[in-house]
Parts: structure tokens; C-alpha cells; sequence
């Protein structure tokens, strides 16, 4: 019998399960991070300073200035995400308004789908820009930010009509948020490692609407 509960609680890459059974799973095991897309587990890797780790904390940089410039937001890093039965992600960085879709529920966790998330991805061959990117487009993430670090390349998609279209940057390589006005990212910047330049285009933007 014993034998039997501790295979129970084990948590394995590739597992199918719903959500409650993948939480209790979860929690039983000592697997450090875990996330369930589709209904798939998803074990996480070691992860590299320079391909995930450095540009993470500048996404999560970028972010933390803007909300601490415009009040009534919440920005999270790796927080669970209950979006639905079959998935349940941990984001790299989330930015979600108080008063939005998420909220914190009785548990601590995120219940609903944040304004925007960001994934830090080795490449396209990521499951970020496929089985994850299905979650959140059905689940109604308003904005997907997916950095691959190994192509140099950020994509940024906007929920527009159910389905994510791709934003592009102009001609100064700017993005620019269509959710939370004066979000602006300077794409050359961030992938040169330039955060200088990076703060300095989002300050132009949240002059932007502070002068409205």
C-alpha cells in the first residue's frame, strides 16, 4: 500500500492530468517548478543565466517601473495560474490590473487570465509559442510577450477578435502595448542588453499619458 500512495504522488514530464489532480500531485511532490498546458506536465529544466535568467530579470525590470508608474496594477513573477481545468501555467512575468479578469483567490493563486504575460523561450520550437500560446489565446491573455533568447527575436501578440495577431515594432524598433497605454518596449535596446535605452523609451511613453 505504501508503495502504491508514493507512486500516487509522483510528477513526471508527460503526464495527462486534469488540474486538481495535477495540484495535488504538485504539492505532494518536491519537483521545484511545474506547469500544467493542455493538460500535459511540463517540468522545468535548470535554467541558464545568460539565455533565461539575465533576460528575465529585464523583462520583469521593464514591468516593475511601468506599474510602479501607473497605479491599480500587479505585476508577478512565476505565479501559478489557474486559467482552466486542463491548464496551469507558472508565466516567467505577469501584468494584470486589480480591478481586471484575474484576481487572487481564496488559496493565493491567480484565477483567470492576466492583461499580459511574458515567457522567456530558448526558440520557436518552444511549447511557449505553441500549446501554451493555444491556452492563453482561448483563455482571453490580452497580450503575449515571447522573448526567444537563442534567435534573438521578441514576439509580442495582441488578442484581437479571439485570436492573437502579431504586433510589430516601427521604424525606431518600438512596440507599443495596445492594453496598458504607455507600455512601450524598445526591441533593440532590450536584445542588445541596453536597459538604459530600454527605461528611456518607456518613460517617453508613460509621458505619454501623463500629459493627457
Amino acid at each position: 500500500m505504501v508503495i502504491v500512495n508514493s507512486l500516487l504522488t509522483i510528477l513526471e514530464n508527460g503526464d495527462h492530468l486534469d488540474r486538481e489532480e495535477f495540484e495535488r500531485r504538485y504539492s505532494a511532490s518536491k519537483v521545484k517548478k511545474a506547469e500544467l498546458i493542455e493538460g500535459i506536465v511540463y517540468l522545468a529544466p535548470p535554467l541558464r543565466f545568460t539565455s533565461h535568467g539575465k533576460p528575465h530579470s529585464q523583462i520583469v525590470g521593464w514591468l516593475v517601473n511601468y506599474q510602479a508608474a501607473v497605479p491599480g496594477l500587479e505585476v508577478g513573477i512565476e505565479p501559478t495560474v489557474r486559467l482552466d481545468r486542463d491548464n496551469e501555467p507558472q508565466p516567467d512575468v505577469v501584468l494584470f490590473r486589480v480591478d481586471g479578469n484575474a484576481k487572487i483567490d481564496k488559496d493565493g493563486y491567480i484565477a483567470g487570465a492576466p492583461e499580459l504575460v511574458a515567457e522567456i523561450a530558448a526558440s520557436s520550437a518552444s511549447y511557449d509559442l505553441h500549446s501554451k500560446k493555444n491556452a492563453y489565446e482561448r483563455n482571453g491573455v490580452k497580450e503575449y510577450i515571447v522573448w526567444r533568447t537563442l534567435d534573438h527575436q521578441i514576439d509580442w501578440f495582441l488578442l484581437k477578435n479571439e485570436a492573437y495577431i502579431k504586433l510589430e515594432p516601427d521604424r525606431f524598433d518600438i512596440i507599443y502595448s495596445q492594453e496598458f497605454p504607455g507600455l512601450w518596449l524598445n526591441v533593440r535596446a532590450i536584445l542588445s542588453n541596453d536597459m538604459e535605452a530600454v527605461l528611456k523609451t518607456l518613460q517617453a511613453g508613460l509621458a505619454t499619458i501623463s500629459s493627457v
